[in-house]
């Protein structure tokens, strides 16, 4: 089978806060003859595994929690399966400055618990996310909002209600692409009940979606059923969703082609060179908004200072990311030259200082021998490398330590976590000796979005600790820009920075490797490698 290349010549998504400025219709990825032919009544089942916290959407910042919140609330936005982005719950989103936005809400949608969703409960969740008492993960999202802060619980003044179906958001400087990051998690809205107890919600959610959650057997099941009150687009075609936790992707993959599994979302990289033959026309690979990374956590102190930094560029330049995507992933993945995605308008290859992301097995040497000379580790240092070990990553971690001992001269291992969860929590505590897996789905289709929460001073997926006050300026820059052209090179400026610190070594950009079985149709993987659930027909 011949290795695919298929990222670096993908086109990119042009996305404008115009499209959001009054409600669109039509365009939202669904199948026209599935939407004419009526719902399926089959249950679908889906690879996944146990999120690593309660099913609360400011909370939810990894893949196995958002595939339940994205399913069980609607936004005020969401995004198609190119990334095009359509109104959900709002009438119109309007600025004339780009500062404050006034957003009107359509009438008549409620929650699964019967009460309505007003304007309220949007203004009620955003604050609670923000709110630093309530340690949320995804509070740095409202960082743009006035009122927010990271040092004391305050209010986001900026947020005003007018009435149950209109409020208005002030924010801190003109952000022109602020309505395109409301289909987010962060910003879903909340019922009143969930006020009442917070634990409780997280446990049964009550949302707006078009699914709701119908059981939770911690690390076993998610069923999620039909919402029959929902009223947006997003209209389920199915019987309900069963989100499968597997702890071996292999396990997953051999259960779907045993025709006991209907949809895997990771195709395993045991079976890379096989599945597309395998599945014919119900394998899926295709280029997503999906990079991996090891970042390095600034705790560590063989990677503080400028030796620090100088080891940090070396392990970089010892890594041969063309001979690992061709060798394990058969071309799925493409080594990265940047911190963001080639699918995402604005990416560029041609980016200053970026080959430090090049195999170079002598220049890494000598930067580990310079570092060496000024602050040694020793010969008996060992680097370790951790990630979790339910899913696919020992095989490239085990490639990467290859290169490393064979161009340093240095020991390296692979350090894993049994589940994806206490990987995270490991991470999240500052518990991880060495360096991390830190691989990012996009949230919504911007460069920013692969900058500013991961590198960000104070950011929630910021679990490096890094922080540069010129890398948060060039962001804040990107994100009050005039035009996209400008921000753009906002961005392009930050990468530079991150270049030159690098607190996070991009390895390579992934397509989603996925398939499906006989069972279903109107499988639909959308730009950040999610499937569309609630299109995907089954019979019973």
């Amino acid at each position: 089978m011949t290795p695919r290349r298929r990222l670096a010549g993908i086109g990119a998504f042009t996305l404008t806060s115009a499209l959001l400025l009054s409600a669109c219709g039509g365009g939202s990825g669904d199948d026209p003859e599935a939407a004419n032919e009526g719902p399926s009544t089959g249950i679908v089942t889906v690879s996944n595994g146990e999120p690593q916290n309660p099913l609360i959407p400011t909370m939810t910042n990894e893949t196995y929690g958002s595939k339940v919140i994205s399913n069980i609330f609607a936004g005020l936005v969401y995004y198609d399966a190119e990334g095009q982005v359509h109104n959900e719950m709002a009438e119109s989103i309007e600025s004339e400055d780009n500062q404050t936005w006034t957003i009107t809400l359509k009438d008549g949608w409620t929650f699964t618990d019967g009460t309505p969703v007003t304007a309220q409960s949007y203004v009620d969740a955003w604050n609670y996310g923000a709110k630093l008492s309530n340690k949320q993960n995804l509070s740095y999202f409202f960082e743009p909002i006035e009122g927010f802060s990271y040092d004391k619980d305050s209010e986001l003044t900026g947020l005003t209600v007018v009435s149950d179906t209109e409020f208005t958001v002030k924010l801190n400087q003109p952000e022109s692409d602020f309505p395109m990051r409301l289909g987010y998690a962060a910003f879903m809205p909340l019922p009143e009940s969930f006020f009442d107890d917070p634990k409780a919600a997280g446990e049964t959610p009550v949302g707006n979606g078009p699914y709701k959650v119908e059981t939770w057997e911690h690390n076993s099941l998610i069923e999620l059923r039909p919402n029959e009150d929902y009223k947006g687009e997003r209209t389920v075609q199915n019987g309900g969703v069963d989100l499968m936790a597997y702890t071996e992707e292999d396990t997953a993959y051999n259960d779907l082609l045993g025709g006991s599994l209907d949809i895997v979302t990771n195709v395993p990289s045991s079976s890379f060179a096989t599945f597309e033959d395998e599945l014919g026309e119900r394998a899926v690979n295709q280029p997503s908004a999906v990079i991996q990374v090891i970042n390095v956590p600034e705790y560590v102190k063989e990677f503080q200072g400028e030796a620090g930094t100088l080891r940090r560029e070396a392990i970089s330049m010892a890594i041969d990311r063309d001979q690992i995507t061709e060798t394990i992933y058969n071309g799925s993945r493409t080594p990265a030259t940047d911190f963001t995605s080639p699918v995402i308008d604005g990416w560029t290859e041609e980016l200053p200082g970026n080959e430090v992301l090049k195999y170079d097995a002598a220049a890494a040497k000598k930067l580990w021998d310079e570092a060496e000379a000024m602050d040694p580790v020793g010969a008996d240092f060992t680097l370790q490398i951790a990630s979790n070990a339910d899913s696919d990553h020992q095989t490239w971690v085990d490639a990467v330590c290859n290169n490393v001992r064979s161009a340093l001269e240095i020991g390296c291992e692979f350090d894993p976590y049994p589940t994806f969860d206490e990987f995270l929590d490991a991470r999240d505590n500052d518990a991880i000796s060495g360096i991390f897996r830190g691989g990012w789905q996009a949230d919504y289709p911007a460069m920013s979005n692969f900058l500013g929460p991961i590198y960000g001073t104070g950011a929630g997926s910021n679990d490096m600790g890094y922080s540069n006050k010129e890398f948060d300026a060039k962001l804040k820059e990107g994100n009050g820009a005039e035009t996209p052209e400008q921000a753009i090179e906002a961005y392009k400026e930050a990468q530079t920075i991150l270049l030159e610190d690098m607190p996070g070594i991009p390895l390579w950009y992934q397509n989603v490797t996925a398939g499906y079985s006989e069972a279903v149709d109107n499988v639909v993987f959308g730009w950040d490698s999610d499937p569309l659930l609630y299109q995907v027909t089954k019979s019973e």
